[in-house]
């Protein structure tokens, strides 16, 4: 059950942020060989965050460029990049757009929906707020971590291979982590 109102959050300002890309992060995780996890960056994004007078007025839009994705090994970037992933010549953006927040039991969440390959559903991104201060620049900022866990084939990600000792290469389940510092618009 959601809240209506919510608590107050120390430093909170309504207004126009936009992310500071220097200290903010998009990246990803998948199970890779049944073992272990892969993880990899989308290093070119965008993100605006619209914050009402009450905090759950507020509105997110956000994109990534399918061909900066980096897994830290450029031919398996490159594998990525075709039609057997994302094919980012037809593609070439991962978007997301809130269709609201919610506080459930102190927790924020944020309802959107993602676009992939094409693709757009629903996602709901667990938020974490690191708070909201000034830099020594004179900007007023807030920090956060947001996090969602989506299926990949869900998005016509359906790319695998079976394994020799069974199993399959790549997992269903991909988390997108976000590490966020936005600043407000004077």
């Amino acid at each position: 059950m959601s809240e209506t109102t919510v608590t107050s959050i120390p430093g909170y300002k309504a207004g126009t942020w936009t992310i500071d890309k220097t200290h903010s992060s998009v990246s990803f995780s998948i199970r890779h060989i049944v073992i272990s996890k892969v993880k990899g960056t989308f290093e070119d994004f965008d993100a605006t965050f619209v914050t009402g007078e009450n905090p759950l007025e507020t509105s997110v839009t956000a994109t990534a460029k399918v061909v900066s994705i980096n897994t830290n090994e450029s031919n398996r970037d490159g594998h990525l990049r075709t039609g057997d992933f994302f094919d980012a010549e037809t593609y070439p953006t991962i978007d997301f757009a809130s269709t609201g927040v919610r506080e459930v039991k102190g927790d924020y969440l944020v309802d959107g929906n993602i676009t992939i390959k094409g693709v757009t559903k629903p996602a709901t991104f667990e938020l974490e707020f690191g708070g909201f201060g000034g830099d020594p620049y004179g900007n007023y900022k807030f920090g956060a971590t947001a996090k969602t866990e989506v299926n990949r084939e869900d998005f016509g990600l359906t790319y695998n291979a079976a394994l020799e000792t069974g199993g399959m290469l790549l997992g269903d389940k991909v988390t997108i982590t976000l590490e966020l510092q936005a600043a407000l618009n004077a």
